[in-house]
């Protein structure tokens, strides 16, 4: 019999969140099954939210509310599990912080900075202050943090997802670190690379017109149990796409965009002779 994993409740707001959920289910006396009848979700749904991994919906919490008969207390806590789950973030990435812990597949797609899953934090932190320079140190950590965080994805055996970024030679050729601390990002990615948990590819400087071109951030995922989604990020803001006529204009984009960068092999080599160059104080060419 496979022993169940414990919950540590101090790990985070939504793991305490989950912990709670799972005691008072059990004193109850009910299955997870039992508990989601009535309602419009899943078992797996639970399970996760039960393990910290997955926030409460709202009316999910006052289904469980009515079920155990705890008097509102799921629904009243559900929003500072989701608040807790989305610190450092934007209110806007909250869903995709989610749909990525679930995605069978992600494809990044970034014309002017590295992707936030592959930021290193010296990285992470010049991002942020050049978002936004009025915020203070704690403030600048506390969102860099937030952003590295995300590549524990990589570390999950059982559930990491089949990872592909395309970058463009210009974010590196344009460095926004000193040196040494760009050599380190690109050995990141490189280390990645060679662990097989991401797959780089590059598109040259001096490639010419290529799809995607007029964007900004673009994340495709796919999924085991949902339909696939395309994120869009801009400044300020970020929209979510699953409309499935749009994903697949933008899976197509992608497809040709892929198919104008460098193989993996040649980009990864090109990726350790940049960092390679930053070490030794040169500009890469």
């Amino acid at each position: 019999m496979v022993r169940r994993k414990d919950i540590d409740g101090s790990e985070s707001v939504p793991c305490f969140y989950g912990k709670e959920l799972r005691w008072k289910r059990e004193q109850a006396g009910l299955t997870l099954q039992q508990l989601v009848e009535g309602s419009f979700y899943g078992l797996s749904h639970l399970s996760e939210i039960e393990r910290g991994e997955r926030r409460m919906p709202a009316d999910l919490a006052e289904h469980v509310d009515k079920v155990l008969k705890t008097d509102g207390f799921f629904g009243r806590c559900c929003e500072d599990a989701r608040k807790a789950k989305r610190r450092g973030h934007a209110a806007y990435f909250e869903h995709i912080l989610e749909a990525e812990q679930r995605a069978k597949t992600i494809e990044d797609w970034c014309p002017t900075l590295i992707p936030g899953l592959l930021q290193t934090p010296a990285y992470a932190q010049a991002v942020v202050r050049a978002e936004y320079p009025l915020k203070l140190d704690a403030e600048v950590e506390e969102a860099a943090d937030a952003r590295t965080a995300r590549s524990a994805l990589f570390e999950k055996d059982h559930k990491t997802p089949m990872y592909w970024a395309i970058l463009p030679e210009y974010v590196w050729r344009c460095p926004i670190l000193p040196p040494a601390e760009m050599a380190d990002q690109l050995d990141h990615i490189a280390e990645l690379a060679r662990r097989r948990r991401i797959v780089p590819q590059i598109i040259p400087w001096n490639c010419g017109p290529y799809p995607l071109m007029m964007v900004g951030l673009t994340k495709i995922m796919t999924f085991s149990d949902a339909p696939p989604l395309v994120y869009l990020e801009s400044q300020h803001s970020g929209v979510t796409l699953d409309d499935p006529a749009l994903v697949e204009e933008y899976r197509k984009s992608y497809d040709l965009l892929r198919a104008t960068a460098l193989p993996p092999v040649a980009s990864l080599t090109m990726i350790e002779a940049a960092a390679e160059d930053y070490r030794n104080g040169k500009q890469p060419h």
